[in-house]
């Protein structure tokens, strides 16, 4: 039998939809296919996350908004079926298409992970699960596509601006879901943070977000976004953060604390759970360390494939890019960003930093279809939206027009800036 989201009455498949190979293509049209009414939108975001960056937390602000994505991919039956899930992460937060059917299980699913943050991380996460058809009321779209950086993953881009209304929608409280009773705990099963920071190899992590400008060219908008993205493919190889062979493993790894505290009492207590993960992380990381093969698990090929699924460059109603690059480059993308702003075209942000973190789901370690979510070490998107947000409340200040839209992954309050483009 098949689930809703595999075959949803209007027709619309996700998981049907052809990949594109080639990151630039996802600016085409074609290749994007409207969310039918019945569907949802859930969408999470970590509050107050430029304080818990300032703390030093960010890697604990990345956990939290993976471990959206894990529990409902566990909730909604995705273990190993994570072509079938559409979801963008956002540093500080996530969006996750929900099918029809499935909204009960998702909202269970939040408030569990909500109460989980609280309780558990110390960190406030809001939730929301906004229908499409109040999106399409208010009018918005939310078109997806699907982009696949390997054979063995393919992830969720997002035209429309839906998801910009649903963030809307999240900040001002509305389509809210209440958090769960204390001590209720989400599953996590695949959330690991093991990997420690992959420093820059040619300079610096440069963390780019890039939205069209509130009234501009819609051509005119993309075709500034085009050439962030060709400059950013100058780049040795292409760009990617993360080392050929994988970012490096040490024991204890840095996440370790972050691991005990997702698999929850029902792994005994927290001495227990501490234990068991010491065994396990121990065991891991032997494995890695002597490259060794056991069943259908091989460690070498897991951080090939691990560098080739990589999240590391998105588009969710604007681009995102997480770049490793040299100084020059970084200037040239930042120069070409300030005459498309100053054209009027668009908004950006820019932060740069010395490494980039991955967080990592791992439904299966012998199957191929594990998600590396990279973001930059200091900040990277968070601190990138706050540049932006900086800016716009200048601009607003100097009484200049500007963007009445909120930058993914900004602070509460501010609204978003990114545009259907």
């Amino acid at each position: 039998m098949e689930t809703p989201t595999q075959a949803e009455p209007g027709g619309f498949r996700y998981a049907d939809l052809t990949p594109a190979t080639d990151f630039l293509t996802i600016l085409d049209d074609a290749l994007y296919r409207a969310v039918p009414e019945g569907w949802w939108v859930a969408v999470t975001d970590v509050v107050d996350s430029s304080g818990a960056i300032a703390a030093g937390r960010y890697r604990a602000v990345n956990f939290v908004g993976a471990a959206v994505i894990a529990a409902l991919r566990n909730a909604l039956g995705r273990r190993e079926m994570q072509q079938d899930l559409a979801f963008v992460f956002g540093g500080d937060g996530a969006s996750v298409l929900v099918a029809p059917g499935e909204d009960a299980a998702a909202r269970e699913a939040l408030a569990a992970t909500v109460t989980w943050a609280r309780d558990a991380m110390g960190l406030s996460l809001r939730a929301a699960l906004v229908p499409v058809a109040a999106i399409r009321a208010a009018g918005h779209a939310v078109e997806v596509a699907r982009y696949a950086p390997s054979p063995d993953v393919a992830y969720a881009m997002f035209m429309g601006g839906g998801l910009a209304f649903a963030e809307r929608a999240l900040k001002q409280g509305l389509y809210a879901v209440a958090p769960a009773q204390a001590g209720t705990q989400p599953d996590l099963t695949g959330l690991t943070c093991r990997f420690e920071p992959a420093r820059a190899r040619h300079g610096l992590i440069l963390s780019i977000l890039v939205v069209a400008a509130e009234g501009a060219d819609r051509d005119a908008a993309r075709a500034a976004i085009a050439d962030v993205v060709r400059l950013a493919a100058e780049a040795p190889s292409r760009g990617h953060p993360l080392p050929p062979g994988g970012p490096a493993l040490h024991w204890p790894p840095p996440g370790f604390s972050h691991e005990v505290r997702a698999r929850g009492p029902l792994w005994g207590s927290l001495l227990l759970r501490r234990l068991h993960l010491l065994g396990a992380t121990v065991v891991a990381h032997l494995i890695f360390r002597f490259g060794l093969r056991v069943g259908g698990f091989s460690a070498p090929r897991y951080l090939d494939e691990l560098v080739a699924n990589a999240d590391f460059r998105k588009y969710d109603d604007g681009l995102r890019m997480t770049l490793d690059c040299g100084p020059d480059l970084a200037a040239r993308i930042e120069a070409r960003l300030e005459a498309a702003e100053a054209a009027g075209l668009v908004r950006f942000g820019l932060h740069r930093q010395a490494a980039a973190l991955t967080t990592c789901i791992t439904p299966v370690a012998a199957l191929r279809d594990h998600v590396h979510f990279v973001d930059g070490e200091d900040g990277g998107y968070a601190r990138a939206a706050q540049a932006l947000k900086a800016k716009e409340a200048a601009r607003r200040a100097d009484g200049q027009p500007g963007s009445a839209t909120r930058a993914a992954g900004a602070d509460p309050g501010t609204e978003s800036a990114r545009r259907p483009v």
